[in-house]
């Protein structure tokens, strides 16, 4: 009924009622009483129901405003390390480094305001107009192959670089003493690539000094525009002093001519470094080398003045920025001498500059000592490795070490407001400036901080050095906001940030990652060290409180399952919506993306967390947390519940779960392009017919008891060569998988549908060499497929790089070509492990 219809009709039975009470008399009178009552009860009952919406939306204001400051409010647990942790007073030895792994040679401070330094170089008259300037390592600017041989993470490294007809060999020394961090040396040398060669190019080097803040540089400068030495003082560096040697014939110390040109101004912001340097080289030079003709070169200003003063002269507040140009006929070498003043003090004076033949002797001493560290912790001589597969082993390593950076800025977040499925209203915030130590996947395509990359780069890097490991995973966990959540990828300092697409710069609060830290952290608790426990023991809280923000912010639709967080929308454009918290990205998981799922991998990452951190609670005493811990180690621990949650009986493998068919595919429609199609059978809950990978999981981290009745199916499985097994390595996907290498859009090819990735393929050997050494069924055939796994991935990981250079990102499943970004020396770099079967 209308309500027009209904004050019709209500008003003459008003009336009537009305009248028949006033010809009662006082009857009227206590109806009009309990009209006034009611009215009342009325008027209060609304004025409740507004207050409790008012409050209603009050609450959940005040519920959205805590949300959002929890997201970027660090956490206030103990820090693992301490706050001056970086400071030349604490670790001298670390603070200097070569901590900018994106450009392809340079050294920074462990500072929030470093003081930094760098190369880049140029060949004049290779091309027609200005030459190429190299700098920050790009994926495509035809440089390479390139690569640290030997880093030992610490104080010494060489690099060769190959670009074009001319081959840099770029090396550096440290050299403690004083209260700054001491001194160190670099040597660039520079020869043709073909022995031989006729026409030798003309090549110009710069070296640079960038400051970031007041700090002060005053240049000495001599005649035609060369540099006698570079004086400064920092507040952290205290006086200091560059000094640019001049250019030698390689290999002794008989003097090259070079023609000298210099550029000081206001420092113009890092990532504009590059550009700035182009936009000056706009005149021409002569380089008159005694008995040669002359050639022409494009070359910074020839004289020395300084630029982009501020109108009120405080141009230098922004910080400085001094370059050297160095032009000089191949081959050649120069060198550059950093000395700090305290050291410089406390010097015997008659040893002289690192430099020349002091220089020579001690790079040499440190590639010896190199050598025999390197095969007292990996012993690939003693195992019968050849001298090429040691060759690879070292430089895996020296790669990963080269390619540890610090970071330092405010990350976007986007507070986590529980509304996932809808739209989220709120926009990122700026999380609390915080420094970062960590190992990056690629110099030219992820120079940054990745959190499931790390736990597997610290593998590595723990069995070289296990304090290099406590500084990178105590400043990960330094990363911990309010509700125990670390972002994924750290995009930190204008650097970093001007290499990210915009699209990646916000990391949402509600996304995990694999919690893959706490691999080297089982590492640690296996060998037992004094000085792993010990951190372990002030990073316990911190480690703890990450675990419970995972199992709280990741629990699934039933107990004890998990779901990712952070699917992609179910886009008529994508194949298969993208899981990116999950590390494997287009893997296909149930194609209509729900809170129904049940995620297989994660369910057995926080299996394996919950394992790892009973153990460390029962070594460190801590009682309660290990009662805690260990009734979830336990209810994980029964395969009845994984059994129950994702063994598919129909597939014969565990498996995800989900709102799933396997009828969809990306068929043209045109104008549009390329668009999903559904077919039949249409969706319905059940397991995700995806062989690959997330199947192998419950094997890949040993949670299986090798008298499991479940372990034969996944080894049937692995060593199926229609299915997993490669001569290259397990694919991520099976062959016989309908998403097998397919893309996920149009411009979206595949990733983790079929490659093999060197991550997975370590855990893969782990597993099978731990099931190899346990009594059971299984044990012979797991040591087979062990032998024969590590055969495949180490053969084909060095003849890719022995054909290329470069260790890759991840190999084709057809054909074992290295593919995706390189050089990435992240974790394929466990190849090392793999080859000493350290697991």
């Amino acid at each position: 009924m209308a309500r027009g219809e209904r004050r019709r009709r209500g008003a003459p039975a008003d009336g009537a009622r009305t009248a028949e009470g006033a010809g009662r008399g006082r009857p009227a009178r206590r109806d009009s009483r309990v009209g006034v009552a009611r009215g009342k009860v009325g008027g209060t009952v609304l004025a409740i129901v507004v207050l409790l919406v008012v409050l209603s939306l009050s609450g959940s204001r005040l519920l959205a405003w805590h949300r959002a400051r929890q997201a970027v409010t660090l956490h206030s647990a103990p820090l693992a390390l301490p706050p001056d942790s970086s400071s030349p007073a604490v670790a001298p030895d670390l603070f200097w480094g070569t901590y900018r792994p994106h450009v392809y040679f340079g050294m920074k401070t462990r500072s929030p305001q470093p003081l930094l330094t760098g190369l880049m170089w140029a060949q004049q008259g290779a091309t027609s107009g200005t030459p190429k300037l190299r700098h920050t390592c790009e994926q495509g600017d035809g440089v390479g192959p390139y690569g640290w041989e030997f880093h030992d993470g610490l104080s010494f490294g060489r690099q060769h670089i190959q670009d074009g007809a001319i081959r840099l060999t770029t090396e550096f020394v440290k050299k403690p003493g004083g209260q700054h961090g001491g001194d160190w040396s670099w040597r660039v040398t520079v020869e043709p690539q073909a022995s031989g060669t006729s026409a030798l190019p003309l090549v110009s080097l710069f070296f640079y000094v960038v400051t970031d803040g007041k700090e002060v540089l005053v240049p000495e400068v001599g005649a035609k525009g060369q540099l006698k030495f570079i004086s400064g003082h920092t507040s952290e560096l205290g006086d200091f002093r560059f000094t640019l040697m001049p250019p030698t014939s390689p290999g002794d110390t008989a003097p090259k001519y070079g023609s000298y040109n210099v550029f000081w101004s206001s420092n113009p912001g890092l990532p504009l470094l590059t550009e700035m340097v182009k936009s000056r080289l706009n005149s021409w030079f002569q380089h008159r080398s005694p008995g040669a003709s002359s050639e022409r070169y494009l070359g910074l200003p020839g004289f020395l003045k300084w630029e982009d003063r501020g109108p009120s002269g405080q141009g230098q507040e922004q910080g400085q920025f001094l370059i050297q140009q160095v032009t000089v006929k191949v081959p050649f070498s120069m060198e550059l001498v950093f000395e700090s003043g305290s050291a410089w003090a406390g010097r015997n004076q008659a040893r002289g500059q690192l430099a020349g033949s002091l220089l020579t002797q001690a790079l040499e001493t440190h590639t010896e000592a190199f050598r025999e560290r390197f095969e007292k912790t990996f012993q690939l001589q003693k195992k019968g490795l050849s001298p090429e597969e040691q060759a690879l082993g070292q430089a895996a390593l020296s790669g990963l070490l080269g390619g540890i950076g610090y970071f330092y800025g405010q990350g976007l977040v986007l507070p986590d407001m529980n509304t996932e499925g809808s739209e989220q209203k709120v926009a990122p915030a700026l999380f609390p400036p915080v420094p970062l130590f960590t190992a990056v996947p690629s110099r030219s395509f992820f120079p940054r901080g990745f959190l499931w990359d790390e736990g597997f780069h610290q593998l590595v890097v723990q069995r070289w050095d296990s304090r290099l490991t406590h500084e990178a995973l105590g400043h990960w966990l330094g990363l911990l906001n309010a509700d125990g959540w670390i972002g994924r990828e750290q995009v930190l300092g204008d650097e970093a940030r001007a290499r990210v697409p915009p699209e990646f710069l916000v990391q949402q609060a509600a996304h995990a990652n694999p919690p893959t830290l706490l691999l080297p952290v089982a590492h640690m608790l296996e060998g037992g060290d004094p000085a792993d426990l010990a951190f372990l023991r002030r990073a316990f809280p911190r480690l703890r409180a990450w675990f419970s923000w995972l199992c709280q912010s990741q629990s699934g639709p039933v107990p004890l399952s998990y779901r990712w967080r952070g699917r992609d929308p179910a886009l008529p454009t994508l194949l298969n919506p993208k899981t990116l918290p999950s590390g494997l990205d287009d893997y296909p998981r149930a194609s209509h993306p729900s809170a129904t799922e049940r995620h297989l991998d994660l369910w057995c990452w926080v299996a394996l967390g919950a394992r790892v951190l009973v153990r460390l609670a029962e070594q460190l005493g801590e009682a309660e947390a290990a009662a805690e811990l260990g009734s979830l180690a336990s209810s994980l621990g029964a395969e009845k519940i994984l059994d129950e949650l994702h063994w598919a009986p129909e597939l014969g493998v565990f498996a995800d779960f989900g709102n799933h068919t396997k009828a969809v595919q990306l068929k043209p429609r045109p104008p549009q392009g390329l668009l999903r199609v559904v077919g039949r059978p249409h969706p319905r809950l059940q397991y995700v017919d995806a062989l690959g990978y997330v199947s192998l999981f419950p094997l890949l981290l040993r949670l299986l008891d090798p008298h499991s009745s479940r372990l034969g199916p996944l080894l049937d499985a692995l060593a199926d060569s229609r299915h997993l097994w490669s001569p290259f390595g397990l694919r991520s996907l099976a062959a016989s998988s309908s998403f097998y290498g397919q893309r996920n859009s149009e411009h979206d090819p595949p990733y983790w549908r079929g490659a093999v990735w060197l991550n997975v393929n370590y855990l893969a050997l782990g597993a099978l060499h731990h099931y190899g050494h346990l009594e059971g069924p299984h044990q012979a055939r797991a040591a087979k497929l062990h032998s024969e796994l590590r055969a495949n991935v180490v053969g084909n990981v060095l003849e890719q790089y022995q054909a290329t250079g470069f260790l890759w990102e991840q190999y084709s499943d057809r054909d074992g070509r290295g593919m995706g970004c390189r050089p990435f020396q992240g974790w394929t770099s466990l190849v090392l492990l793999a080859m000493a079967e350290d697991y």
